[in-house]
């Protein structure tokens, strides 16, 4: 097809290859360049974009030429990168996000460690048999908090309900990791070196609700800081900083009786110094499988997306571990410069992302046919990156949490290659509302992000060393759904 004429006279002009990787956006295949003048910005693109597709309502795109985000005119960017107008610019666009604002902040009494949500779209909701859909204004939020204690919140920053205290089946210390495995049952762990899982229920008038103890379980040596769940199998993944990977079964009938020395009521040493419950009214169970192989404490863990007989994990001590679960075995290490404190996957990109002490997060293929350890390297944190969550509604999208304070969104198409390898910025950061209109500035003591979950419905959910929950959410932000087709989602 010849090109397309959109400029005005007496201005520069450039051509343009115009590229999607949405297929449900994409021009026809015939499209050639199309020449517009280089005094087009972001918002002149997108409502050129727009007229070629026809569109019944307008779409707000971004665009990336050569891995970066068009932030100003053509123009400008040509002349920052040493480019002549005659060459012919291949520029991809995409669904813009779009900058996230600030909804709500839930206090707590201690640092908030853990946090997820449960909505309509949430896993947990697609996990639960005869479950309800869940309607606007009926998703809840999941908090954990050094204090011990669960909460579960509706919208209104109203606890519905907070789990039973030291003494009635509750965490005897801090919760570091808290997750909803279903409408009706929710799983935790802590530095007290349990998991506990817990049935939950509202009242039929859904102001109400109530979280009993189910199972006790025991079996890790150590603080437990990381938990994963697959409840169409029944199990349990965990982290620890024993060193090892805990494999759990969440029915009771599955589940070997637990090590009797670690029990509560037959360990004194521990009763003192963690004044550690003596009740046994909750059912006590122990692993199916401790998987040991790091040298170091073991940050986090997840299932392989495409397949929940396979694991990762990983360490303090640098590495990237597979395991088959089945077998209980070790499968792969990969092994890196930085002592790793978190991950999560990006299933569509056959990618895993870890969290570095080194500030940064790697990409990963953890495939065996893998041949580089590092696919690229996402830059922009000032301190550890301790919780990672992906983009529901968009396979490059990747939320990170750190110590230095800040949430930041990543896309990870917006890239550079470098001698270093390809590396990436985020395109949004999320500051701490606990410093706005005071002193400290983000990054400082007190403002330490612990936890993250980014949810289709609810938005970015975040809780840290500031006590509190923080929930931000993008208006009109674009995601591609699972048909790829895109949709809008309002405030």
């Amino acid at each position: 097809m010849a090109e397309r004429d959109v400029t005005s006279p007496a201005q520069a002009q450039v051509k343009l290859q115009l590229t999607t990787r949405h297929a449900d956006i994409s021009l026809p295949e015939k499209t050639g360049p199309i020449l517009v003048n280089t005094n087009l910005r972001r918002y002149a693109l997108s409502t050129l974009v727009n007229a070629l597709l026809d569109t019944d309502k307008p779409i707000p795109f971004e665009f990336l030429i050569n891995g970066k985000y068009l932030r100003r005119s053509i123009d400008d960017y040509l002349t920052a990168n040493g480019i002549s107008p005659e060459t012919v610019l291949t520029v991809e666009y995409l669904p813009a996000i779009i900058p996230p604002v600030h909804l709500a902040s839930f206090q707590h009494d201690d640092w908030v460690s853990a946090v997820d949500a449960l909505s309509s779209t949430s896993p947990a909701t697609k996990w639960t048999k005869n479950g309800s859909s869940l309607a606007s204004g009926q998703e809840r939020i999941l908090s954990g908090s050094y204090d011990g204690l669960l909460r579960v919140w509706n919208m209104s920053s109203e606890v519905m309900a907070t789990s039973a205290s030291v003494g009635n089946g509750g965490h005897t210390s801090s919760i570091k990791a808290a997750k909803f495995a279903s409408q009706t049952q929710i799983v935790s762990s802590g530095s007290d070196r349990t998991i506990r899982i817990w049935k939950y229920s509202e009242n039929a008038d859904g102001f109400a609700a109530a979280l009993v103890p189910q199972i006790e379980l025991y079996g890790h040596k150590g603080s437990i800081d990381s938990i994963a769940i697959h409840h169409p199998s029944s199990r349990i993944l965990s982290a620890s900083s024993d060193h090892s990977v805990g494999v759990w079964s969440t029915r009771k009938s599955d589940a070997p009786a637990p090590p009797a020395a670690l029990l509560p009521q037959n360990n004194s040493r521990g009763l003192k110094r963690r004044k550690l419950s003596t009740s046994t009214s909750t059912p006590q169970r122990g692993p199916l499988a401790l998987l040991s192989s790091h040298a170091a404490p073991v940050s986090s863990t997840i299932f392989a997306p495409q397949d929940p007989t396979v694991a990762y994990s990983v360490s303090w001590d640098h590495t990237l571990r597979t395991w088959d679960l089945p077998t209980a075995s070790l499968v792969d290490t990969r092994i890196t410069s930085h002592a790793l404190l978190s991950l999560t996957a990006l299933p569509d990109l056959n990618l895993v992302a870890v969290g570095s002490s080194a500030r940064h997060i790697t990409l990963i293929d953890p495939r065996a046919s893998a041949t580089t350890i590092a696919a690229m390297t996402l830059r922009g944190h000032t301190k550890a990156v301790v919780t990672l969550a992906s983009d529901p509604s968009s396979a490059y999208g990747l939320l990170s949490g750190s110590h230095d304070g800040t949430c930041r969104i990543w896309d990870v198409r917006s890239s550079r290659t470098e001698k270093d390898g390809v590396l990436g910025e985020s395109i949004y950061t999320i500051a701490r509302e606990s410093v706005k209109g005071e002193t400290r500035k983000p990054g400082a003591e007190r403002t330490k992000v612990f936890g993250v979950c980014w949810d289709k419905d609810i938005g970015i959910v975040s809780g840290g060393e500031d006590k509190r929950l923080q929930i931000n959410r993008g208006e009109g932000v674009v995601g591609v759904n699972e048909n790829g087709s895109i949709e809008h989602q309002q405030s």
